[in-house]
């Protein structure tokens, strides 16, 4: 395959963390031509320590930026990652609250942001990563210095933590004024905490994990008025409204997308959540129109077609 491969680790959960807290997983991609993939809002911040070539990240409203390794607060828009066909590091999904304590940083600085991980000095970690021979070594590494500076961070409120779970539990069907009564707050302390603890208002991250299920349940076959019903939106066209604002398609474009033959190339960042599109190279935009005599397909995601697509795993990979 002239010099073509890829590898991916799946996820695991640190060891000495309870499950949903830190988890990581590995990538390493060498492709014969650039990759573009767009990526949803997820319910977790990320860190990616890169071991060579940047990833370029582009976000509606803010300048793109090309960083080697890079953190991710919480999110309420899509990503549009981008790299050169080489790409390698550590993927790190974190908690929210679990960020706040390991970055020391309010997390509203970082909500819809993508950051230089050296501000957070976390350069040397990845550069000590790279020099390391496998991947069983690099996270036994991850697993004792995550661990020291997790334990050495900032402390999170429990309430917090407890609001956070609650809203995940319920994926973000709870009122804000019912989810400031059970962690035994006023709604106005609630949104001030979560903001600095979170990222994102209760309503904006309830947003974020309400279109998490709704994304869970298209990808297992429901249809879009069920998903819609289910998931609590006013009706389909709240629903398709809200995911286009989210995703940058709507929900018929992204399954589109994501029952092509080319989206078996896409590793999702989230284990049994679809969370990402390949987009196929050299396009302007995230999504545009297709040619008049398809017009019932306008808007189109500008996916992979089979011919292009190739293997993929983590952020713009």
């Amino acid at each position: 395959m002239g010099g073509v491969s890829w590898e991916t680790v799946p996820a695991r959960p640190h060891p000495a963390l309870r499950p949903g807290v830190i988890s990581y997983r590995g990538v390493r991609v060498r492709l014969d031509r650039p990759r573009r993939r767009l990526e949803a809002p997820i319910g977790a911040a990320t860190l990616l320590l890169g071991f060579e070539q940047p990833v370029r990240i582009s976000r509606a409203g803010r300048p793109p930026v090309s960083l080697v390794s890079v953190v991710n607060g919480l999110t309420t828009t899509p990503a549009l990652g981008e790299h050169g066909g080489r790409l390698s590091g550590v993927e790190v999904l974190l908690a929210p609250w679990a960020a706040f304590t390991l970055f020391g940083t309010p997390q509203y600085e970082l909500a819809n942001r993508s950051v230089d991980a050296e501000e957070f000095r976390l350069g040397e970690l990845a550069g000590a990563l790279a020099a390391l021979p496998g991947w069983p070594e690099r996270f036994a590494l991850l697993d004792r210095e995550l661990l020291e500076r997790f334990r050495a961070g900032v402390p999170v409120s429990e309430r917090v933590v407890h609001a956070w779970s609650l809203l995940r539990r319920h994926a973000g069907a709870l009122p804000v004024p019912r989810l400031a009564e059970e962690v035994g707050w006023s709604v106005r302390h609630l949104e001030n905490r979560f903001r600095e603890q979170i990222g994102l208002s209760p309503k904006a991250a309830a947003r974020v994990l309400r279109l998490q299920r709704a994304r869970r349940l298209l990808a297992a076959g429901h249809g879009q008025a069920e998903t819609a019903a289910v998931c609590g939106y006013y009706d389909q066209a709240h629903f398709s409204g809200e995911f286009k604002a989210m995703t940058g398609c709507t929900p018929g474009e992204f399954l589109v997308a994501r029952r092509l033959p080319a989206a078996g190339a896409v590793t999702d960042r989230l284990a049994g959540e679809a969370t990402s599109l390949l987009l196929a190279p050299g396009r302007g935009a995230l999504f545009s129109k297709t040619r008049a005599g398809r017009a019932r397909h306008a808007d189109r995601p500008a996916i992979m077609r089979p011919a292009e697509s190739g293997p993929s795993g983590g952020q713009g990979d």
